[in-house]
Parts: structure tokens; C-alpha cells; sequence
């Protein structure tokens, strides 16, 4: 009987050595890839809430899409079209909004720290408590969101005017 038990534990053991190493390499494994979301046309659609961290939306039609309080950090929105979509505190950092139409977009509470929106287009942009910090903007625009700028990011206490430098 001791013999079957020793080669029962042997059995165990190997086996807890095999499993162990395989359950702590998929514990590293990242929790969410970026999706693509290049060139889809995405009128009205729903994101709100989502962590869409790295995804990348090209070239997308996203007019009237709702991406409030979405986790868009490092996302590409590169030529996209977000015309009166909403973005109401959503986490843009380090978000690539290069020649996005962002025409009448609610940016309401949201963060863009170091976004870069070099070519982008706000034309009655709401955005009362965004935070522009470190954002790449173009002259003429930066000069157009002063003008609408006003209030306090409640994420990161700073001041809109202030994140866009205005006079």
C-alpha cells in the first residue's frame, strides 16, 4: 500500500509543478488588448464607460457616438470624424486626435494631458473642465477654445483656461 500512495504523490507533485508555472504565465498576460476600430462607420454608437485603452479608430465615422467617461487613454482617433459625439470625462492622455473632426463634441470634464490634436478641428467644442495640459493644439485653434473655455477638471483640479494658456 505505501508503494501506491508514493507513486500517488509523486504524480501530485510532478503535476502542481507543471500547473503552478503555467498558472503564474498567464497571470502576466496583459487584461486587454487595443481594438481596431479603423475606417468603421459607428454612427451613434455606444462606448461609454468602456476601457478602450490602445484601441484604434482611424479614419472611423464616429459622429454621435457616446464615449462619456471611456478609458481612451493612448487611443488613435487619427482623421476621425466626432462630430457631436459625446466625450464627457473621458480619459484622452496621450490620445492621437491628428486632423479629427471634433465639431460640436461635449469634451465636458474630460482629460486630454498630452494628447496630440495638431490638426484638429473643435468648431463648438463644449469644453467646460477639460484638461489640455501638455496638448499639442494649433495656434488658431487653441485660440477658438479660449474662447469657449471655463471651469475646473474635477479629476485633476486644473483650470481650462489655464491647461490652454489662455491670455
Amino acid at each position: 500500500m505505501n508503494t501506491k500512495y508514493r507513486i500517488l504523490s509523486l504524480i501530485l507533485s510532478l503535476s502542481l509543478w507543471a500547473i503552478i508555472p503555467m498558472t503564474a504565465l498567464i497571470g502576466l498576460a496583459p487584461t486587454a488588448l487595443g481594438l481596431e476600430y479603423n475606417k468603421e462607420i459607428l454612427i451613434e454608437a455606444d462606448f461609454s464607460g468602456r476601457d478602450l485603452t490602445d484601441s484604434s479608430f482611424t479614419k472611423a465615422n464616429l459622429r454621435q457616438s457616446n464615449f462619456s467617461h471611456a478609458n481612451l487613454r493612448g487611443v488613435s482617433f487619427f482623421a476621425a470624424n466626432l462630430e457631436s459625439a459625446n466625450l464627457e470625462g473621458a480619459d484622452l492622455t496621450n490620445a492621437t486626435l491628428d486632423s479629427a473632426r471634433l465639431i460640436r463634441a461635449n469634451l465636458t470634464n474630460a482629460v486630454l494631458e498630452g494628447a496630440f490634436a495638431a490638426s484638429a478641428k473643435f468648431d463648438g467644442a463644449i469644453v467646460d473642465g477639460a484638461d489640455f495640459t501638455d496638448a499639442l493644439l494649433r495656434g488658431d485653434e487653441q485660440k477658438k477654445l479660449c474662447k469657449l473655455a471655463k471651469g475646473t477638471n474635477p479629476v485633476t483640479g486644473r483650470d481650462t483656461r489655464e491647461t490652454l494658456f489662455c491670455p
